[in-house]
């Protein structure tokens, strides 16, 4: 009679696969959560990015920084983002990230945007957040 022959893996072969597959986890999911993190992050930037030309045209237009109440309905929130503020002594617009529904690492923190009246030049800055999950703008 023939040898019967070999039929799928064996025991040493799936557990190679197992330790191969549990590095690569290993190895790519903390890189997902910081992806995550600055995908919420931009939401902050883009939400203050909207009240820079409001902010900007009052300012050259009344010789004085504007309060957010008197910007009209300005968005301050959003999925990611708690609240905006604007300090209009400093020219600082300040988003917080929200205590939960974010990722861990950027959970409450805040993120800066600052507008220099004297040079007309808005500069980013991180605030409470990491550098590494700002976007590339404002680093």
């Amino acid at each position: 009679m023939k040898a019967a022959i070999q039929q799928g893996f064996t025991l040493i072969e799936l557990m190679i696969v197992v330790a191969i597959i549990g590095i690569l986890a290993a190895i790519a999911i903390p890189a997902y959560n910081d992806y995550t993190a600055r995908a919420q992050v931009s939401e902050a930037v883009e939400l203050m990015s909207g009240l820079k030309t409001p902010i900007a045209e009052w300012y050259h237009d009344k010789g004085a920084l504007p309060t957010l109440a008197s910007l009209g309905s300005v968005v301050t929130q959003g999925k990611y983002v708690g609240g905006i503020t604007f300090d209009n002594t400093t020219g600082q617009i300040q988003a917080t990230m929200k205590a939960s529904g974010v990722s861990a690492s950027i959970q409450s923190k805040t993120i800066n945007l600052t507008f220099a009246t004297a040079t007309n030049i808005w500069t980013c800055s991180a605030g409470s957040i990491a550098t590494q999950y700002l976007p590339g703008a404002c680093k």
